[in-house]
């Protein structure tokens, strides 16, 4: 009987490591390949269930990794979406804990008896720290996961309860979708909000088309939609007594009383978007307002970006100058490229900022996003402002996809074809509904993109100053200046 006693302490000891260096190596070997420590005490299920385990956690990582390699944006998609967020912020933490786990159990089954204190100690401090080095990235996913949650559900609303969301035809039956663009200029040392960059993006949710209709900041005697408190506080034919770029201002003062709609995330911008409607005959879905100083981070955080430049741009307090020639831009560099008017006009910046959002389609690839998404998220969330409900991001991530491939023109209401100073509203409409439709009669044509279009160095006879605007004399040599009555292409103007 003694005799069988001392064979099953023996045969018990012999499963263990001999020693606390080996002990410590099959611990360290379960951060690698978890299991082992297991199998070699001689728990063969629990070894193969943990094993196997892991390598199905492996497997699935990489045919992740592969699809999301083949295919970005579907990555790009997945990621924003709040269910996946939170999603991966929880698989991150039940694989921590249980890895975390394993570890410990593995240190327990294999740490030799009768040990000095000080070995204790400090082999209890190693297995920490290897518990630690699971810890870690688990935390920072769970960290990212939540930022960019945060920014998605801040920035970002839920779909109108009247409005249904079907996610296979997210854009109800549209052709086109057109999304508000507002760049806002607001800073220490003036009072308010003015969206000096305002611009409408028709959108072809087929083909990936664009056009770029650029509203000048000086357009006058705006008319507002009938019925509503701004139409009755400055009725027709004299309409708003300030500049477009003052509406957004004028009602963020008094929304309960000058908002179409004061319930609004942003009331201001909300009626902007109705009014801009109604003045160009569009109608127009969305909005999305940045502040200019903020746009410069979201360049940042995407490492900038690469423009060409005609001519020296002037920017900044202490005479810095854009140089002429490809020019790789900083956030702070791209901002006063899109809004620098020294020794230029209002016009040709808008041609400018026309030309900044096609770099910008170009270049911000899917890849890039992802790369740098924690910095996006902050820099988004601080800064940008839209009433896009979360339900359409990701198909608007698939449009901003086509809309790389697309074809994108710019069209801006300005001289000769618009007098900014008494704007004709009717022509304007026209003018918007013909360079609209000519993009849509162009599609499945054999014509090229750039087939027909106006050369960006046309005979000047229809140039001349604004009437009372006080802006220099538009001339159609001016980089980035739109010249006639049509939507001209991004490509002949923005090399």
């Amino acid at each position: 009987m003694a005799e069988q006693e001392d064979e099953g302490r023996n045969s018990s000891a012999a499963k263990r490591p001999m020693g606390t260096m080996r002990a410590l190596l099959w611990t360290t070997g379960s951060v690698f390949i978890p299991g082992i420590a297991h199998l070699r005490t001689g728990r063969k299920a629990a070894g193969a269930v943990i094993l196997g385990a892991y390598l199905l956690l492996v497997a699935a990582a990489v045919v992740a990794a592969v699809l999301v390699s083949g295919d970005l944006a579907s990555g790009a998609r997945l990621g924003l979406q709040s269910r996946w967020l939170l999603t991966a912020a929880g698989v991150a933490f039940v694989v921590a804990v249980l890895w975390m786990t394993v570890i410990v159990h593995s240190w327990s089954i294999t740490r030799p008896p009768g040990r000095r204190w000080g070995v204790r100690v400090l082999s209890s401090s190693l297995v920490l720290v290897l518990c630690l080095a699971i810890a870690a990235p688990a935390g920072a996913v769970m960290y990212a996961s939540y930022t960019f949650y945060d920014a998605m559900t801040t920035v970002f609303g839920n779909e109108p309860g009247d409005v249904p969301h079907n996610a296979a035809d997210p854009w109800n039956g549209q052709d086109r979708v057109n999304v508000l663009l507002l760049g806002g200029d607001s800073g220490d040392n003036r009072y308010g909000t003015r969206t000096d960059s305002m611009m409408v993006a028709s959108i072809d949710v087929k083909y990936g088309d664009v056009v770029l209709i650029g509203l000048p900041r000086n357009l006058e005697s705006v008319q507002f939609p009938k019925g509503s408190a701004l139409a009755e506080r400055y009725p027709p034919p004299a309409g708003f007594t300030d500049l477009l770029n003052e509406v957004y201002q004028a009602v963020a003062d008094d929304p309960k009383k000058l908002a179409i709609d004061p319930d609004a995330s942003d009331p201001a911008a909300d009626t902007l978007k109705q009014v801009i409607s109604d003045s160009i005959g569009q109608e127009i879905d969305y909005y999305t307002l940045v502040d200019m100083y903020g746009f410069a981070k979201m360049i940042d955080a995407v490492g900038g970006i690469d423009v060409h430049v005609d001519e020296p741009i002037p920017y900044g307090l202490e005479g810095k100058v854009i140089e002429s020639g490809d020019q790789h831009l900083t956030g702070d560099e791209a901002m006063w490229y899109g809004r620098s008017r020294t020794n230029s006009d209002d016009y040709s910046r808008m041609g400018r900022q026309g030309c900044l959002i096609k770099y910008v389609a170009e270049q911000a690839d899917p890849a890039t996003l992802l790369t740098s998404f924690q910095d996006l998220a902050g820099a988004t969330k601080r800064t940008f402002r839209t009433d896009i409900p979360q339900s359409k991001v990701p198909h608007f991530v698939d449009l901003a996809q086509q809309v790389s491939e697309g074809n994108m023109k710019t069209f801006q209401l300005s001289p000769p074809q618009v007098n900014t100073a008494n704007p004709d509203w009717k022509k304007i409409r026209t003018l918007v509904d013909d360079a609209v439709q000519e993009q849509e009669d162009a599609q499945g044509s054999d014509a090229g993109p750039d087939d027909q279009e106006p050369s960006p160095s046309a005979s000047p006879k229809d140039e001349t100053a604004e009437p009372g605007g006080g802006e220099p004399s538009a001339s159609p040599t001016t980089p980035g200046r739109q010249v006639g009555d049509e939507a001209t292409s991004l490509e002949k103007l923005c090399p």
